[in-house]
């Protein structure tokens, strides 16, 4: 009796080897962008492109003529609807995208926060600097937006 279990257990061992061996895994299809997940994220996009026009002209013209006032409104008015647009199009992403959007979007908030502490200050140097580098993060960031197909 302890023979013939013993030959059953191999018997087990080898048909069980056999189905493991002979299954395959289950493929992942990586995550995608939904049709309806690319057109809000175009929406934000063409929200975000809109406010980096104005703030190509508007504040760039702000800053060069010392009008202080205008800049720190500027900053705490529009750029505020694009940082919110920021946000939310992060949101908007598929999980391994959002880390570096996020980080993108901090440092776009950083840079109008040096604008608007240069107004303050009437520090024309300092605001230059702080557009220009929010301008250059704001260019990352919507690379960094899927395209709509």
């Amino acid at each position: 009796m302890k023979r013939y279990r013993s030959i059953l257990a191999c018997v087990l061992a080898l048909v069980t080897a056999f189905v493991v061996g002979c299954s395959a895994p289950e493929v992942a299809e990586p995550p995608t962008y939904s049709d309806a997940q690319l057109e809000q994220i175009q929406e934000y996009k063409t929200d975000i492109l809109g406010l980096r026009d104005r703030m190509t002209k508007e504040l760039t013209a702000s800053i060069q003529n010392g009008d202080w006032v205008n800049v720190d409104n500027f900053v705490h008015g529009p750029l505020t609807t694009l940082l919110q647009d920021m946000n939310y199009l992060t949101g908007k992403l598929l999980p391994d995208d959002q880390p570096p959007a996020r980080k993108l979007y901090r440092e776009v908030s950083q840079h109008l926060v040096e604008v608007s502490t240069a107004a303050e200050k009437g520090d024309r140097a300092q605001a230059v600097t702080g557009y220009q580098e929010a301008l250059k993060d704001l260019d990352t960031f919507l690379t960094q937006v899927p395209q709509a197909t």
